[in-house]
């Protein structure tokens, strides 16, 4: 019974998800199409386009794979929670050795890059 009701429930879900999709290629058809309509402004468009975008993303919501999406953020949200965010000191500090390591190892990019231009050079004889 439970295999049963679990598989009506997966083929309403691709119904669901069909749905969802129909709407929202029918919504940016719309969006379009109505630009060469008289009376119908960007403002119009904008708010329908948005609204049926909203519709299709609450029945989404209603599927397995929405309900396990809104679980996901929910535990994310908790997870930011327990962050512990560092200090603007400690900020400050990290981005400036950042910016120390970076300009170090572009220096020391440069020097390699210039010792091997100028053995090639003195190889091929283009140096004299």
């Amino acid at each position: 019974m439970n295999a049963q009701a679990e598989e009506a429930s997966n083929s309403f879900d691709v119904v669901k998800h069909g749905l969802s999709l129909i709407l929202v290629v029918a919504g940016v058809a719309g969006f379009y199409y109505f630009s060469d309509v008289a009376g119908f402004t960007l403002l119009y468009r904008v708010i329908a386009l948005v609204a049926i975008i909203l519709v299709a993303v609450s029945i989404m919501f209603t599927t397995a794979v929405g309900h396990n999406i809104w679980e996901f953020a929910l535990e994310a949200k908790q997870e930011v929670r327990k962050v512990v965010w560092p200090t603007r000191e400690e900020t400050v500090r990290t981005t400036l050795l950042v910016f120390g390591m970076v300009f170090i190892v572009g220096l020391i990019l440069w020097l390699l890059d210039w010792g091997l231009l100028s053995i090639v050079k003195s190889l091929t004889g283009q140096g004299s």
